[in-house]
């Protein structure tokens, strides 16, 4: 059986003395294994990083981007290749892995234009002969820690914007689908990245650890559950590093009386089923505003999921793969399984679907009448679980909303322009979608939430990572003038 190795320094290592097993999420059966890096392993990616950087912070500007470029490049012609990776480890249908390749270059295309984003400030004559100019400078090693359900798209929102600031990195991708990691770090190096600026080691929370304790290891990026994050952030911050640490969510979208009811059913299927709801900004709830709408929206999502075909994600009929591991797959059951002693209706069970095969199959759920306080509603499902909650007005929904501990992304559908931009104004989420149900930003934006979405102040790519990924320095310059001088105890003074 094949082993997934460490890519360190530009070449694969790693003895392999602890392995994990990568399954085929389609089958059920163990299709490669990965090694598993102790702490000296990760020791010698940081040290490989550490060693790179004098070299590639130096390295001119046009010079870097010329590597994003051709990035760019090599991802286009062989998108298919990756996307065929990313279905064998992670399950998701192929188009779906050809979208979050196309949003992940997104990314590089930002990073192409670091000339422009490093850009400094500079204030001429601030005082008589001073000049002032501030200028961005890479933090140096930096750790990211990514998640299973997007294996190319978010090293791709955290390696862009570090390798284009001029950082080194060692990234640690899931170890359920680690293999599209070694494939993108190998297209980095086609694409002219010299060896040992993006290194690769795979693991669990050995690996975790040893990044974090690391001091050559000066910021951290994170996406995962909200636990995971908040320790994360409290152990790398207790160390002085720059941490950012994305956690989990539960998206809720709005539908007012007066919306499109066939869109908005549209876009609750797709929002709450694609990628069979394994990713943070799947909606999970549907906040119906008025028992009219809600059994409208409830009968519209039921007869529209009939038709879904869930299968193998190498299946061009297929529209839902299946979910990662056999135990997540109980796990999201177990929701839809407990709800109705809770109070709730199912609506639509997806546990009871029968497929002809020993992978991780699970049909698509729809449960009615869920309130605050309900294990369905109160945790993070990361599966094909839709809530529908019923409110009586717009204030109620807000107030849901708002009182809900995770705010990473909502979506209102309406027709009126005055309560779009009222819900905008009233709502504490960090991303919002107007009659757009899962409102990820585009590449020239920055992703992230608030409350238990989010800890850290800086949100992934787009123009907050630039900040995360530099320091900012500022200078101030006075040259002889052959002025004569004097000492001056007094405190300095701009006039």
């Amino acid at each position: 059986m094949s082993t997934v190795r460490h890519h360190i320094n530009g070449a694969e290592a790693g003895e392999g003395a602890r392995t994990g097993r990568i399954y085929d999420p389609a089958t059920g059966a163990v299709a490669r294994e990965v090694a598993f890096a102790d702490t000296a392993e990760v020791e010698a990616a940081i040290a490989a990083a550490r060693e790179a950087l004098p070299a590639w912070r130096a390295t001119g500007l046009v010079r870097r981007a010329d590597v994003f470029f051709r990035l760019r490049q090599l991802l286009i012609e062989r998108q298919d290749d990756l996307a065929a990776i990313i279905t064998a480890e992670h399950g998701k249908v192929l188009s779906d892995a050809k979208g979050e390749i196309s949003r992940g270059i997104e990314n590089v295309e930002f990073a192409a234009g670091l000339v422009h984003l490093l850009k400094g400030e500079r204030s001429e004559q601030v005082s008589r002969g001073v000049d002032v100019h501030s200028v961005k400078q890479p933090v140096g090693v930096v750790g990211a820690i990514t998640p299973f359900n997007f294996p190319v798209m978010v090293p791709l929102w955290m390696m862009s914007s570090a390798i284009a600031c001029g950082n080194t990195v060692v990234l640690k991708p899931s170890e359920k689908d680690p293999s599209a990691s070694i494939f993108l770090a190998r297209l980095f190096e086609e694409a002219g990245l010299p060896a040992g600026v993006l290194n690769v080691v795979h693991g669990d929370k050995v690996a975790v650890d040893a990044l974090l304790d690391s001091p050559d290891v000066r910021a951290i990026s994170f996406v995962g559950s909200t636990p995971v994050a908040r320790s994360i952030y409290e152990r790398g911050t207790a160390q002085g590093k720059r941490v950012q640490a994305l956690g989990g969510a539960k998206n809720h979208m709005v539908v007012m009386p007066d919306a499109d009811l066939d869109g908005a059913a549209d876009a609750a299927v797709s929002a709450a089923y694609g990628s069979a709801g394994e990713r943070c900004m799947a909606v999970s709830v549907l906040v119906a505003v008025g028992d009219d709408v809600a059994d409208a929206l409830v009968a519209k999502v039921a007869e529209r999921v009939q038709g879904l075909r869930i299968g193998p994600g190498t299946d061009p009929e297929s529209e839902m793969g299946p979910l990662i591991t056999g135990e997540h797959r109980d796990k999201v059951a177990s929701y839809v399984t407990g709800a109705t002693a809770e109070g709730a209706e199912v609506v639509v069970d997806g546990t009871t679907v029968e497929f002809d095969s020993d992978g991780f199959f699970i049909g698509v759920s729809l449960v009615d009448r869920v309130r605050p306080g309900m294990r369905v509603y109160d945790e993070e499902i990361f599966g094909p679980v839709l809530s529908v909650v019923r409110v009586q007005t717009y204030a109620e929904a807000v107030e849901l909303i708002n009182a809900n501990s995770f705010a990473n992304g909502t979506a209102i559908f309406t027709r009126d322009g005055g309560t779009a931009r009222q819900f905008e104004i009233d709502i504490e989420v960090g991303m919002v979608g107007i009659n757009v149900p899962i409102p990820v930003p585009i590449g020239a934006y920055s992703f992230g939430g608030w409350k238990n979405s989010l800890f850290g102040d800086s949100h992934m790519y787009g123009p907050e990572s630039i900040h995360f990924y530099t320091r900012s320095k500022v200078v101030t310059t006075r040259w002889p003038d052959h002025t004569p001088t004097q000492v001056d105890l007094g405190f300095p003074s701009n006039h």
